[in-house]
């Protein structure tokens, strides 16, 4: 997934000055002038402006404070905008033309993951998907091939989503974790070696993968996660909520235990 680079980071460090300014002003000048009274003049804005340095000179913990709060507000916007991102696109995240469906089909509960076969913490998480899958038979499993780290890993995907026109349920589970189990860069090449381990119809699935249907689903995956605001792999929707990395199954589990229980990953917000 991804971090904040040094750039964002100091963006961020110079937003507190600013927005310590803008508070002032506005509770200063903005009084003065909803009451009809002049504009400030140069001379005072030039006053206020140095009583806010040295106020923050004096008193820098201002600045950690007005971060934390920042921080604090942009989680929270962030949230809500994902939640409003995923219950807007529940049909596009479980379609069948975009999707594998494993372990329960009818399941009363869905965890959908965006992978890549070239990511090394989708092959970490893979354990505990799989370890999830095979312990609730209530879970209803949708793997999303969301290629980001290069043409080896859309090679891999068509692969993948062309294996899938031939194999099914826990057989096609087997494949992809196999192909997910490699060590090292994953590419169309390996992926049909592995493919073909499983009794594919290696010459059906070259044919599937240059298909536009292959292409397209590809295309709307990716789409669909730009539009979640995915930033890495893998990133997992549970109920309304986007959880990034390859967090652990125990986390993974308590947020799916607190859907069934209340609807939502967390009870008690």
């Amino acid at each position: 997934m991804a971090f904040p680079t040094l750039t964002s980071l100091a963006r961020a460090c110079l937003r507190p000055a600013g927005l310590a300014l803008g508070l002032w002003l506005a509770t200063v000048a903005a009084p003065a002038l909803a009451q009809g009274q002049a504009p400030l003049t140069p001379e005072q804005r030039k006053a206020i402006v140095d009583l806010i340095r040295e106020t923050i000179v004096k008193n820098p913990e201002i600045i950690q404070d007005a971060l934390v709060e920042l921080e604090r507000r942009n989680t929270v916007a962030q949230a809500e905008a994902q939640r409003n991102a995923v219950a807007g696109e529940k049909a596009k995240l479980t379609d069948p033309a975009t999707s594998i469906v494993i372990g329960n089909p009818e399941g009363d509960i869905t965890l959908v993951e965006f992978m890549d076969y070239n990511c090394s913490f989708c092959k970490r998480a893979m354990q505990d998907v799989t370890a999830l899958s095979k312990a609730d038979p209530k879970l209803k499993v949708v793997l999303k091939d969301f290629p980001i780290l290069g043409p080896d890993s859309v090679e891999a995907s068509r692969v993948a989503i062309a294996v899938k026109n031939q194999l099914q349920g826990a057989k096609y589970f087997d494949f992809h974790n196999k192909l997910m189990g490699v060590k090292g860069r994953v590419n169309g090449a390996k992926a049909l070696e592995i493919a073909k381990d499983f009794g594919v119809d290696i010459d059906r699935a070259r044919k599937d993968m240059d298909a536009a249907a292959t292409k397209a689903s590809i295309e709307d995956t990716v789409a669909l996660g730009d539009r979640l605001g995915l930033t890495g792999t893998p990133a997992f929707v549970i109920g309304d909520e986007i959880v990034f990395g390859a967090v652990g199954q125990d986390a993974l589990k308590q947020k799916l235990d607190s859907v069934r229980r209340c609807g939502k990953t967390d009870c008690a917000g």
